[in-house]
């Protein structure tokens, strides 16, 4: 994996800075609005109760396999 960085590290380092930018073109800048339709979402769908069930479940084979 280090051959490969840096072998693509000086290949990158010369890259011109349009081809960059084309790659940050963002189309909805409202981030926070972006999160709060996830949060809704995730609440919506009841996602939030599989997550806590799977938190407990986790605690509680954890506490049961552990020694000591």
């Amino acid at each position: 994996m280090n051959y490969l960085n840096d072998l693509m590290s000086p290949l990158l380092w010369h890259l011109p800075v349009n081809l960059i930018t084309l790659a940050q073109t963002i189309t909805d800048p409202d981030l926070m609005g972006q999160i709060q339709k996830s949060w809704n979402h995730f609440i919506q769908t009841g996602q939030v109760w599989a997550l806590l069930i799977g938190l407990v479940i986790g605690y509680i084979i954890r506490n049961l396999t552990s020694y000591g």
